[in-house]
């Protein structure tokens, strides 16, 4: 199975954020996916997850092959199934400092 060269672009970013967030919050540690599932369903699309296993929260990325200038993301949590409301943010604007700020605002509220 081929990878999108964007979902490797975006593993890296995540990869340096989380790298940044083990460094500033030693008690939280991010745990990161990728999953191609949804091309085994026809789903022209790739998905990363950012998960917090001690608050149970999730973000989850999603780059469509028909959207590729934008990465939609959406706040969830673990256990429940992704709703229809993503915020969506230009590819090329998605930097580590930007997933470094999401996941910050996201999980560092757990305590």
């Amino acid at each position: 199975m081929n990878v999108n060269p964007a979902l490797l672009s975006l593993s890296d970013i995540a990869s340096q954020a989380h790298e940044k967030i083990q460094q500033d919050f030693k008690d939280l540690n991010p745990v990161i996916g990728v999953m191609q599932g949804m091309r085994k369903m026809g789903i022209p699309a790739d998905v990363m997850s950012i998960d917090c296993l001690v608050s149970n929260k999730r973000i989850l990325v999603v780059l469509h092959d028909d959207l590729p200038a934008l990465i939609r993301y959406q706040y969830t949590f673990i256990d429940q199934d992704p709703g229809d409301d993503y915020h969506q943010r230009a590819s090329k604007d998605v930097t580590c400092d930007v997933v470094y700020g999401w996941i910050k605002e996201y999980f560092l509220d757990y305590k």
